[in-house]
């Protein structure tokens, strides 16, 4: 059952979620048109899953996949207490690979994020367009002002409840896991959300996600499954992790920017030779990362790694606290979200250290 997180990076933040708000009037008047076009059009083309499934001409696979997609919608509001709404019950079939493109930014000596700020969404570490050609001109342009910056398309994306989310053509290619827990995890950001703590906000929807999974399984009489993939993926991740802290440090060095670029180069390369020597030990016949280890890397490609899961154990300990319940456990992660960000980190991090403990 369980999905190597990695999957979500490529998915969601490589691949993310857009936090698209077409209420932004800060924004510059051509990317304010542009995705109220982009929004409009989705909503526009959209039918009823139910029209869809009942429709003679309607792939049977897509029947069928679409069928399980409102298996796991009801089940989301009937058992894990996720909103019962509109989202993920229409379906538009897109003429394009992806539903977006999303365009991350950091500075050339720098690991953190050139933030994107959007009323009710808040800040974050991307800007999403609905046309490829517009995405990787604005890459060029950023790139253009000395930019590390990478481009990834997006399979999906939420309004966070603005508007009622469809199921995409796109999504299709997932397996069940990925199609059932997206359904998850994007209703729980619909029943919490803090603007500005994206760690907080992803941890909180990658716990119910996980967690509503093992349920939905079991209600399925289906095997929950062993954690191997997850081992991997946390193994891989903090290899990254590893590579983001060394190029930080380096950043911060007060070298001159010839011998942090070199260096740069030399600390990537040694990510790659580290990442090798790990996968020939543990992982001989697994070659699921190459390619993205292959790709060329810069500050910006690092940027999604540590964001989904970083909380996942408090929020862990936070269900068990709340002896299972999904309504008691919503109660407590919206005190905690109302509270100041240092306090909030906190209590997360207690209950890290509690968890390890």
């Amino acid at each position: 059952m369980y999905r190597p997180r990695i999957h979500l990076f490529f998915r969601r933040l490589i691949f993310c979620i857009v936090l698209v708000t077409v209420l932004n009037a800060c924004a510059h008047l051509g990317y304010y048109a542009h995705v109220t076009h982009g929004e409009g059009a989705l909503l526009w083309q959209r039918r009823s899953v139910h029209k869809v499934i009942a429709d003679p001409s309607t792939d049977p696979k897509l029947a069928s996949r679409l069928q399980l997609s409102q298996q796991a919608r009801q089940f989301a509001s009937d058992r894990l207490d996720l909103p019962r709404n509109r989202s993920y019950t229409y379906f538009v079939q897109l003429q394009r690979p992806y539903v977006v493109w999303n365009v991350f930014t950091t500075k050339r000596f720098s690991v953190d994020a050139v933030l994107q700020c959007f009323p009710f969404a808040g800040c974050v570490a991307y800007r999403g367009w609905f046309d490829e050609k517009k995405a990787k001109k604005n890459a060029e342009q950023l790139r253009a002002q000395g930019n590390d910056v990478y481009v990834g398309g997006v399979s999906a994306y939420s309004t966070l409840g603005w508007f009622s989310d469809p199921i995409l053509s796109s999504m299709m290619r997932w397996d069940d896991d990925e199609l059932a827990g997206t359904i998850f995890h994007e209703l729980a950001h619909q029943k919490i959300y803090v603007k500005d703590d994206s760690a907080f906000n992803e941890s909180y929807a990658t716990f119910v996600e996980e967690e509503g999974l093992r349920q939905w399984h079991r209600s399925r009489n289906e095997p929950v499954g062993d954690d191997r993939d997850q081992v991997m993926s946390d193994e891989f991740t903090r290899l990254v992790l590893d590579l983001r802290e060394r190029l930080k440090k380096l950043y911060a060095s007060g070298a001159d920017e010839q011998s942090m670029a070199a260096g740069k180069q030399r600390e990537i390369e040694g990510f790659r030779a580290r990442y090798a020597a790990w996968r020939d030990k543990n992982w001989p016949n697994d070659h699921r990362y190459d390619k993205w280890v292959a790709q060329p890397i810069n500050n910006a490609t690092l940027l999604p790694f540590g964001l989904y899961d970083q909380w996942v154990p408090a929020f862990a300990a936070i269900f068990k606290h709340a002896n299972g319940q999904w309504p008691e456990f919503f109660e407590r992660v919206r005190v905690l979200a109302k509270k100041p960000k240092v306090e909030r980190e906190r209590q997360l991090h207690d209950l890290l250290t509690n968890a390890a403990g």
